[in-house]
């Protein structure tokens, strides 16, 4: 199996992006561009990447003890096993690690998988910090 593991510093509060990233059905507001749209049926969340790729993933735990979301990949065409977390652990009042880790097969998805990853993660900081979610506006 092969895992992806990234984590990035964002210029908010543990109180303000875990606010977002909980919003599991509201994930575009939280990764535009890289997501155009996500929806949620139930558990399902149905991801529309910027790209045209569509992808069912049922979100497993949403855990605000942990600030920690976990979530399964059902249907992504290249992979054949997907599992992954992201987590919000807090630095400082206005400071926290953004982790995201994803285990997955095939091994040979991994540098496609990671430029996703690596977007996304991109993404999330951007937004994050320029205020554009939101979750973060309520707060402000």
């Amino acid at each position: 199996m092969a895992s992806i593991h990234i984590e990035s510093a964002v210029d908010v509060s543990a109180d303000t992006a875990w606010a977002a990233i909980r919003r599991v059905g509201d994930a575009q507001a939280l990764f535009a561009p890289v997501l155009a749209g996500s929806e949620m049926h139930g558990d399902t969340r149905t991801a529309r990447f910027g790209n045209g790729l569509v992808v069912h993933e049922r979100v497993i735990d949403v855990s605000d003890a942990h600030r920690r979301v976990a979530y399964s990949a059902l249907d992504s065409p290249s992979l054949t096993y997907h599992h992954a977390s992201m987590q919000i652990i807090e630095e400082a009042p206005d400071r926290c690690r953004f982790v995201w880790t994803t285990d997955f097969l095939p091994g040979e998805a991994a540098s496609n998988l990671r430029a996703l990853i690596e977007a996304g993660t991109a993404a999330l900081k951007t937004n994050l910090e320029r205020g554009g979610h939101p979750a973060r506006s309520r707060q402000s």
